[in-house]
């Protein structure tokens, strides 16, 4: 029983590096497929730099030429905390429908859990 209590106790310890694997994950899938586009500075491309995406309302980086969807969205309230972000990413032209954004979105979970982690982590407010 001593054992098992033992094992069961360090069962949490486990999980942490995983956390850490996932943000690296993400960051190599933030950079083979969206770096091209984005950066997590405030530095615009194609698309609006990333820096402090988390909690900030969309289409708000002045600098930035969005979609007049994106605007549209925008006025209606679209605020990209993490669901809204989810969803994005998995469905771009779902959550705004005639956006100008290519990307097709991401179905995996998996991946796009560790992506979300990276973004949390760098982009975050």
């Amino acid at each position: 029983m001593r054992i098992l209590a033992s094992a069961l106790l360090c069962v949490p310890l486990l999980a942490f590096p995983a956390l850490a694997q996932t943000a690296s994950s993400g960051e190599q899938l933030f950079r083979s497929q969206c770096g091209a586009c984005h950066g997590m500075d405030s530095r615009n491309r194609v698309g609006p730099g990333l820096a402090g995406v988390l909690g900030r309302r969309a289409a708000a980086v002045e600098s930035f030429r969005y979609s007049n969807a994106m605007r549209a969205k925008a006025a209606e309230g679209l605020t990209w905390d993490e669901a809204k972000l989810r969803a994005y990413l998995q469905a771009p032209k779902q959550v705004v429908p005639g956006g100008s954004m290519s990307y097709v979105g991401l179905k995996d979970e998996a991946r796009l859990d560790a992506l979300l982690a990276y973004l949390k982590e760098n982009a975050g407010s």
